[in-house]
């Protein structure tokens, strides 16, 4: 069906400005750690919001206050979740990962490699786009909470302090 009506179009168009308007209110109000992807967790939210926006807009059967909420229920959650991760170790063990370590010194760790699925081209590429063409001059490539990669340079390595502590097994 290409049309169905211009009520239908209203509709559309109504429930967008207002859910768009009511959005970004509740985003503003809430923070700039809403929509960060610094993490699955972040990721997750971002996703939601960007299908209850969707749902809201294209389904007749959920109602505006009905979105309205949807919305303004994933970013309090979201930031509940945040605000007790910041304040409890285990929240923020539950909802975030922990940054990876994956080359040391110029040597690779298989063991983390494979734990985090991340090939060995995947760390070599990131130290290339980093301008640097020999392992031997990286002091460390880290998988971040992200999924991006961070590499230092052993001139840039300074006291490591930076550094994820190595985990103990």
């Amino acid at each position: 069906m290409m049309f169905d009506s211009w009520t239908g179009l209203g509709r559309v168009l109504v429930s967008s400005i207002i859910a768009y308007l009511v959005l970004i209110v509740i985003l503003r109000l809430s923070g700039k750690r809403t929509l960060a992807k610094m993490n699955a967790f972040d990721l997750v939210v971002t996703v939601a919001l960007g299908s209850t926006l969707a749902t809201i807009l294209l389904n007749k059967d959920v109602a505006l206050a009905e979105g309205i909420f949807a919305l303004l229920a994933l970013v309090l959650l979201q930031y509940g979740i945040a605000a007790l991760s910041v304040r409890y170790r285990i929240v923020e063990s539950m909802a975030k990962s922990s940054p990876s370590v994956l080359l040391r010194d110029g040597k690779i760790n298989d063991d983390k490699l494979i734990r985090e699925r991340v090939t060995r081209e995947e760390v070599h590429a990131a130290i290339r786009s980093a301008g640097i063409g020999d392992v031997s001059a990286v002091a460390a490539v880290v998988l971040e909470t992200d999924g991006t990669f961070s590499v230092i340079p052993q001139d840039n390595a300074g006291s490591r302090s930076a550094f994820p502590p190595p985990k103990k097994s």
